[in-house]
C-alpha cells in the first residue's frame, strides 16, 4: 500500500481541480451574465432607436405637411394673380371691342384665316 505522503499529492490534484472547475464554472456564469446584461443592453437601446426614429417619422411627417399646406396656399394666391390678369385682360379687350368694332371684326377674320391656313398644312 502506499503510504500517506504519496496519497497526500493525489489528494491536492483532486482538490485543485475541483476548485479549477469550480472557478471555472463560476467564470462561466459571470459571462452568461454578461451576456444576459449585454443582451438587456440591446433590446434597450432597439427600443431606443424605434422610439425615436417614429419621433422622427411624425416630425418629418409634420413638416412635409406644413410645407404641402405653404405650397398650396401659395398656389391659390398665384391663381388668384393669374384670373385677376385675365379678367382685367378680358375687360380691356371689351373696351377695346366697343371703341373699335370693326377693326376687332377684322382682326378676328385674319386670326381665323391664319388659323385655316396652318390646319391644312
Amino acid at each position: 500500500m502506499a503510504s500517506t505522503p504519496e496519497m497526500a499529492p493525489t489528494r491536492r490534484k483532486t482538490s485543485n481541480g475541483a476548485s479549477r472547475a469550480a472557478a471555472s464554472r463560476a467564470k462561466e456564469k459571470q459571462l452568461e451574465d454578461q451576456i444576459a446584461q449585454l443582451q438587456d443592453d440591446l433590446k434597450g437601446i432597439a427600443a431606443t432607436l424605434a422610439r425615436l426614429s417614429s419621433e422622427k417619422v411624425s416630425e418629418v411627417r409634420n413638416v412635409a405637411k406644413n410645407e404641402a399646406q405653404q405650397l398650396k396656399n401659395q398656389g391659390q394666391h398665384v391663381i388668384e394673380d393669374v384670373q385677376e390678369q385675365a379678367g382685367a385682360l378680358e375687360q380691356q379687350l371689351k373696351d377695346t371691342i366697343r371703341e373699335k368694332p370693326l377693326t376687332a371684326v377684322a382682326s378676328a377674320v385674319g386670326i381665323g384665316f391664319i388659323l385655316a391656313l396652318l390646319s391644312r398644312h
